[in-house]
């Protein structure tokens, strides 16, 4: 199979950001620390914690622009990690920055992982969080009618199943969504899923990654389209959609082939694809592909947010 062509910048210095195969072995390392290094928030935004449930415990963080007032917009948050490591903690950076360059309210929620947590398990906690967040909208400062889902790699992969359930079961309206290198397709059969060299995410990862996730399911024909979004076959009716991926990551192809047929369904759709760029590429902040990579996501977002606001 041929190599993953990394942009020269990252290619030089990929060495510097070591990342093993993770396996059954690998995995209780990886989530003894830290996934990425602390970062120093600013005090312009407050954060509060708030429990939905107790059993399964599930909680939000809400972060929102100290000295904001009336009812803002929301973007509600699922962190990435394969589906079995990470933790909300990972989008405060995020929202330290989004919420006061766009008067949002930012909610991130912590979901139980796989493999001690399998599907349906992980999607149910969101689901559970953003209905949470809508119900409870007048609380936290939110405009209920103008909620936004969003979420990178295995978080992209729960909120493309997000975005069905809420369609399906009607009773929160999310108005876009936001999908970082959705982890969407179990199948592993693209091209681009067995270039040889990827970074950050290997073939060895994903597997153990979707074999956690999804159980007993794994390798049979009964994957819901809710656990695998790129097994959907009715796309219609979906929020307004945001897809980008690197050209060097495992994932570019299927969610390509998603952005593709979401907007055959009639869903606008924005596609962004950067050679060069692997998994992660956020990692390489200084590098111009990933100040390439956040900006246009900004940009849209904006947009999105200046059309909900009329």
């Amino acid at each position: 199979m041929p190599e993953a062509a990394l942009h020269p910048a990252i290619e030089a210095t990929k060495d510097l950001v070591p990342i093993p195969d993770i396996d059954a072995q690998v995995l209780p390392v990886l989530r003894a620390g830290p996934l990425v290094a602390p970062v120093e928030l600013s005090d312009d935004v407050e954060r509060t914690e708030h429990v939905v449930s107790e059993d399964p415990r599930v909680v939000v963080r809400v972060h929102r622009p100290k000295g904001a007032t009336g009812p803002l917009p929301c973007v509600y948050s699922i962190h990435g990690g394969g589906y079995i490591i990470g933790s909300y903690d990972m989008d405060d950076a995020k929202f330290d920055v989004w919420c006061r360059q766009h008067d949002i309210v930012g909610v991130s929620v912590e979901y139980r992982l796989s493999p001690e947590t399998p599907y349906p398990g992980p999607l149910e906690d969101c689901y559970a969080g953003l209905k949470w967040t809508h119900d409870h909208a007048a609380e936290i400062g939110v405009d209920p009618a103008k909620i936004g889902i969003t979420g990178v790699s295995a978080g992209g992969g729960l909120c493309a199943g997000l975005a069905l359930l809420a369609r399906d079961r009607g009773e929160v309206p999310v108005q876009f969504q936001l999908l970082d290198c959705p982890m969407i397709d179990d199948r592993q059969d693209t091209p681009s899923s067995q270039l040889e060299g990827l970074i950050v995410w290997s073939k060895v990862s994903n597997t153990f990654g979707w074999r956690s996730y999804l159980g007993d399911l794994y390798g049979t024909g009964d994957i819901p389209p809710y656990a695998a979004a790129a097994r959907a076959t009715d796309l219609a009716g979906l929020p307004e959609a945001y897809v980008c991926v690197g050209g060097a990551d495992g994932f570019r192809d299927e969610d390509v082939i998603y952005a593709m047929r979401l907007y055959d369904a009639g869903v606008p759709t924005e596609l962004h694809v950067y050679p060069g760029a692997p998994h992660g590429v956020a990692v390489w902040a200084e590098t111009d592909v990933a100040q390439r990579y956040n900006r246009d996501q900004q940009d849209w977002l904006r947009r999105q947010l200046e059309r909900l606001n009329g």
